[in-house]
């Protein structure tokens, strides 16, 4: 369709995204402001207290070692409490679906971890512990690219590895690797079968996901045309990721509650497209539209069913494509608990992000390996040196120091410092009002236990929780003299990771954030790919996947860039403004799925020629940032012009979606 007889007109970029132009360099701070470097570490999340985790935590660790001491083995309660403590960092939001992920995969690294580390330590050639202490370290360095679960899952692998290397009990290591995996399954445990320890019913927890997604909808359909339109989407793909983990990766045949439940998640996933292509339009919805929404969030709280639903009147495609999605709603909302579908399918959800492995075993991950484990072997070989009795607190601190998702480098070092300060003084300081007597640190075990899941708000927190904790557990145990050996360990273990993490070689902070948007953008170009590939209205479900993983993606390695932004040696005039290539990247997200949209609608008809060059301008762009030494590749020109001088595509949305590809192209050079 010739742009002289599109249906409807669309409002200029700069109305379509109020956040288009905006000025400076996103995290970088104001020119004569205190450094971001310098504020970080005073930054505190924050967040509702998770009282159902509060509780799964104070019984976990602190009752194991208590049934231990009674049956007269305590070294089993020290390796099940340590494992009920790695295991809660791990106990976050979610169902108990996503517990299982989250915890389980984790729990298993762990325990294979721990029984490498034990069984070397049988070998008593400390050379031998430094060694496999390097390979373990590479290997959890390598896989913590994968994502936030096997992130979770290498830090337990290396840190069970350290810990049964140094921690001398009296078990076998297969023993001892049985009942570090029993505390962590002991917490799964509570978590999937207690209802009173995490809080609701499964079917519970998934009807509040699912009014969660309803009220983020509301308010971004609120936001349609005005300033804070970027934000609610984001706030809305962030609660789609919450409810796409709540129900699993994969979709299966069910019924009754939880089928019904399902099925109304599909009918909000479905309005979400168009949303999506609303804020694109930048036409605001009559107000009964989504009040109707809101009633959907009702609906899904109280189990009943909302009955018609007002429609906007059309007169956009995206508005045709959001009354066609609400009036499915409308079918899957009025339906009854016995009518569910019951047909196995797909979620959203399930998606493999390319490249993803490749860069795992490429420069990205073995890059970032190669920190951790010179980290931790150079902590090893020195604290085998000095003190050979409690040698494991030095690795051990450089294994959680080095993780660059728990913030930059300069704030973690002084976290750590002033949390294991707080932590040994805390636990000194009880102990000796204690008078002895080793129920007391029962007690302080399960007190921490209960204290993890608050804990995250900031990494000193985390650090002083987690040092109580463990000290407890230990003292218990027979070691008394693990104390303030802490405190000398701790600064030496903050100068190996502060002088490594500022190797030109090892300290791999750019590749990482490369890595990070390359992964972001090749989920951004499969979707791409998809839209202008695929003809209009098939494989839907595989259209909104790629769409949901692409901006999940974009979340992650926005959230790493932030992160950059605030390291010490970071320099704004000199490294990529990878912020604003993300940023672009999500108007490319945006733009297609309006692309989409007003395709399946025959709001617009897409050229083979204009797919094919905006697809490989994509592939050129993204190739151009994932291998910079490899040059550019050529592109073929549309109609005889060169790239520069193309005209207007057929689709309107395509035009802004190469803008914003040259936009990148700018950017990093």
């Amino acid at each position: 369709m010739s742009r002289a007889h599109r249906p409807e007109r669309t409002a200029p970029a700069a109305l379509r995204w109020p956040y288009f132009s905006r000025a400076g360099r996103p995290g970088s701070a104001p020119k004569g402001s205190v450094p971001l470097w310098l504020v970080h570490p005073l930054r505190w999340q924050r967040s509702s207290v998770p009282w159902a985790a509060v509780v799964r935590g104070a019984l976990a660790g602190g009752p194991l070692l208590g049934v231990s001491l009674v049956v007269g083995v305590p070294w089993a309660g020290v390796m099940a409490g340590l494992g009920a403590m790695l295991a809660g960092l791990n106990d976050g939001s979610g169902t108990r679906r996503t517990g299982v992920r989250r915890i389980g995969i984790p729990a298993l690294t762990g325990a294979c971890g721990l029984l490498m580390g034990a069984a070397t330590a049988e070998a008593a050639s400390r050379w031998l512990i430094v060694s496999v202490l390097f390979a373990v370290g590479l290997v959890s360095g390598a896989v913590s690219v994968l994502g936030p679960v096997w992130s979770a899952a290498g830090m337990q692998l290396l840190v069970a590895a350290v810990l049964g290397a140094g921690v001398p009990l009296a078990g076998s290591p297969w023993i001892e690797a049985g009942c570090f995996l029993l505390g962590g399954g002991w917490l799964l445990l509570l978590r999937l079968l207690a209802p009173w320890a995490f809080g609701a019913r499964a079917a519970g927890s998934e009807r509040a996901v699912v009014a969660g997604a309803c009220d983020a909808l509301a308010d971004a359909l609120g936001a349609v045309g005005g300033p804070e339109a970027l934000s609610a989407r984001r706030r809305l793909t962030s609660v789609l990721d919450t409810a796409d983990e709540a129900f699993g990766s994969r979709r299966v045949a069910g019924a009754g509650e939880t089928q019904r439940t399902r099925d109304r998640f599909e009918a909000v996933a479905a309005l979400c497209e168009a949303t999506v292509a609303l804020l694109w339009e930048a036409r605001p919805l009559p107000p009964g539209s989504i009040e109707g929404v809101r009633c959907m969030a009702a609906a899904v709280r109280s189990g009943s069913q909302t009955g018609p639903l007002p429609l906007s009147g059309g007169g956009t495609a995206a508005l045709a494509a959001f009354d066609g999605a609400l009036r499915d709603a409308a079918v899957a909302f009025g339906r009854g608990e016995e009518a569910s579908g019951v047909a196995a399918h797909q979620a959203p959800g399930a998606r493999l992000r390319p490249g993803l492995w490749r860069h795992a075993l490429g420069a990205a991950g073995w890059g970032y390996g190669g920190q951790v484990a010179v980290c931790v072997a150079a902590g090893s070989a020195i604290a085998l040196t000095l003190h050979a009795a409690h040698w494991y607190w030095l690795p051990l601190t450089a294994a959680f120091l080095v993780k660059p998702d728990m913030g930059p480098l300069f704030s973690r070092i002084v976290s750590r410092f002033v949390g294991t300060v707080a932590g040994v003084l805390v636990f000194a300081g009880v102990s000796a009002a204690a008078g002895g007597g080793t129920w007391w640190f029962v007690v302080m075990a399960g007190l921490a236990g209960a204290l993890i899941p608050m804990s995250t708000r900031h990494f000193a927190l985390s650090t002083a929780v987690l040092a109580v904790m463990v000290l407890a557990l230990l003292t218990a145990a027979g070691d008394r003299q693990a104390d303030w050996t802490r405190l000398t360990d701790t600064t030496m273990a903050c100068g190996i990771v502060l002088l490594v993490g500022h190797l030109p070689r090892l300290a791999g902070q750019a590749a990482r954030i490369r890595h990070r948007v390359v992964v972001a953008l090749r989920s951004t170009e499969a979707y791409v790919h998809h839209v202008l590939t695929v003809p209009p209205g098939e494989r839907v479900a595989e259209r909104r996947a790629l769409r949901r993983a692409a901006y999940s993606a974009l979340g992650e390695a926005k959230s790493a860039a932030e992160i950059a932004a605030a390291e010490l040696s970071h320099r704004s005039d000199t490294v990529i403004d990878w912020m604003a290539v993300l940023a672009a990247a999500e108007r490319i997200v945006d733009a297609t799925t309006a692309c989409a949209v007003r395709t399946v609608q025959g709001a617009e008809t897409l050229d083979t020629r204009d797919a094919y060059y905006v697809t490989t301008l994509m592939r050129s762009v993204v190739d151009g940032i994932d291998r910079p030494h490899h040059g550019r590749s050529r592109l073929r020109p549309r109609n005889g012009q060169r790239p520069e001088q193309q005209g207007p595509l057929g689709c309107v949305p395509l035009t802004d979606v190469v803008t914003e590809l040259q936009r990148i192209r700018t950017t990093t050079g």
